[in-house]
C-alpha cells in the first residue's frame, strides 16, 4: 500500500511512522521546509495527569506507552518518564488534589497527594512555599524542537519512506490522489490529512462546517537552570482548565479565590518541563475569538515569572525565547464518565473516496498523537 500523508507535524508524523511499521510505502508532504506550527512550538509533556476520564485518558494512557517504545528506539525524541508535580499553597487547593486522588482511574494516572517536604524530596529545585502536590506518575516529555526530526530521520532510513517540504497540496484529484502547488500529482492507496490549525483553503473546501476552532497561546524558554528540574511542574491554575479536576472541591476553590486578573484575562495556567539543554520552558496561555493578536504581550509572561520563582524560591534564569503558537482544537462536548463535559479527542472524517481529514486535538496533540495514528491505521485495516 502507499500512503500520501499531508502535514508534517506530530499528528502527520505519527500517521507516517505507523504506516511504515506496518510495511507500506509513505509519501509525506509538507508545506513548510520542515513543522513550524504547534507541534514545535509546545512543552513537548506527554500529559496524562488531567485528560478526562474514559476515551481521553485512555488514548493518552496508550499514548504515553507507544512514546516510551518509539522513544527506545528514536533516542533523538528525548524521551524521558519524569512525571509532574502540581503545586498547591493552600487548604482549598490541597483539597482540589485530595478529590483527584479519589478518582475511580486515579491509579492509572498515578496520582498521589504529597505534603511539602515529599515534594522536595520528589524535585529538589522546588525551595519556595508551597503545601504539597499532587504527584501524577504517568507523565512524560520529549523534546518538540526536535522530535519531527528524530522521527523523520528514522523514517527515512527504512527506506519506504519519503519527504517533500516545500510543497503544499492545493486539491485532492478524483480518488486518493492530491496536487500540490508545483503542479505534481501524488497518487497512492490513501491519503490522510493532518494539516494542524490551517483549517483554510482546501480544509474548508472539503469540509465547509468543520467543527474545529483555532487557538492561539503564549510560551517562553529561559537559558540552563543550573541544576536537574527533576519533574514537569504545573500550579492549581491548571485544575480550572483539565477536566480531570471538575469536582466540588474545585467548585470550592473557584469561589474562594479567583485567579489574578492577568490569569483570568488570558486564561492562564502554569506549566513547565526542562529542556535537555537544562532551560525551562513556561508557559501558556489561551485565546479562542478570532481575529488572533499579531504580537506577544507583556502581562503574561511577568505573571508566569512570578509564579514560577514563588516555587522555586529563586531568580527566574534570564528568559531567551518567547513565541505565540496555534493549534486546532475540535468544538462541543459531550458528557464524560462522571458528567464532566468532554471535549472530541480528534476529528477523524473521511472527506473523499479514500481521503482522510484528522484534525482538532486540541492541546492533546503532543500527548495523543501516536494514539490517534494507531486508531486511524487500525481503522482502515493498514
Amino acid at each position: 500500500m502507499r500512503v500520501i500523508v499531508v502535514g508534517a507535524g506530530v499528528l502527520g508524523t505519527m500517521h507516517a511512522w505507523h504506516a511504515v511499521e506496518r510495511g507500506h510505502e509513505v509519501l509525506h508532504i509538507e508545506r513548510e521546509a520542515e513543522a513550524r506550527g504547534a507541534s514545535v512550538r509546545n512543552f513537548g509533556q506527554i500529559w496524562v495527569s488531567g485528560r478526562a476520564g474514559g476515551e481521553e485518558l485512555a488514548t493518552a494512557l496508550r499514548a504515553r506507552e507507544l512514546w516510551e517504545g518509539i522513544g527506545a528506539r528514536v533516542p533523538g525524541l528525548g524521551f524521558r518518564a519524569i512525571g509532574s508535580l502540581t503545586v498547591v499553597k493552600n487548604a482549598a487547593e490541597r483539597a482540589v488534589a485530595e478529590a483527584a486522588t479519589r478518582r475511580p482511574d486515579a491509579a492509572d494516572r498515578g496520582y498521589r497527594l504529597l505534603d511539602a517536604e515529599e515534594t522536595r524530596a520528589r524535585n529538589p529545585a522546588l525551595r519556595g512555599e508551597f503545601a504539597g502536590a499532587l504527584w501524577c506518575e504517568r507523565d512524560a516529555a520529549v523534546e518538540p524542537r526536535t522530535a519531527q526530526r528524530a522521527l523523520k530521520e528514522h523514517l527515512l532510513a527504512s527506506g519506504r519512506y519519503t519527504y517533500l517540504g516545500g510543497r503544499e497540496v492545493r486539491e485532492v484529484v478524483g480518488e486518493r490522489a492530491v496536487r500540490d502547488d508545483h503542479g505534481d500529482t501524488h497518487h497512492g492507496d490513501a491519503v490522510i490529512l493532518c494539516t494542524g490549525a490551517w483549517l483554510g483553503g482546501l480544509v474548508r473546501e472539503l469540509v465547509p462546517d468543520l467543527p474545529v476552532r483555532r487557538v492561539r497561546l503564549q510560551m517562553m524558554q529561559t537559558d540552563p537552570l543550573g541544576e536537574p528540574l527533576t519533574t514537569s511542574v504545573a500550579d492549581a491554575d491548571s485544575f480550572r482548565y483539565y477536566p480531570a479536576y471538575a469536582s466540588d472541591a474545585l467548585d470550592a476553590m473557584a469561589a474562594a479565590q479567583a485567579q489574578v486578573p492577568t490569569a483570568a484575562a488570558h486564561k492562564m495556567q502554569l506549566l513547565m518541563v526542562q529542556r535537555a539543554d537544562g532551560g525551562l520552558t513556561i508557559g501558556d496561555t489561551h485565546e479562542y475569538e478570532t481575529p488572533f493578536g499579531f504580537d506577544v504581550v507583556e502581562d503574561p509572561y511577568e505573571h508566569l515569572t512570578g509564579v514560577v520563582e514563588s516555587i522555586l524560591g529563586r531568580p527566574l534564569p534570564t528568559v531567551r525565547r518567547r513565541w505565540a503558537g496555534v493549534y486546532a482544537q475540535c468544538t462541543g462536548t459531550t458528557p464524560g464518565p462522571d458528567g464532566e463535559p468532554v471535549a472530541p479527542v480528534v476529528h477523524r472524517e473521511q472527506v473523499r473516496d479514500g481521503v482522510w481529514l484528522v484534525t482538532g486535538p486540541g492541546g492533546r496533540g503532543m500527548t495523543c498523537s501516536p494514539a490517534i495514528a494507531e486508531t486511524t491505521a487500525n481503522g482502515l485495516n493498514w
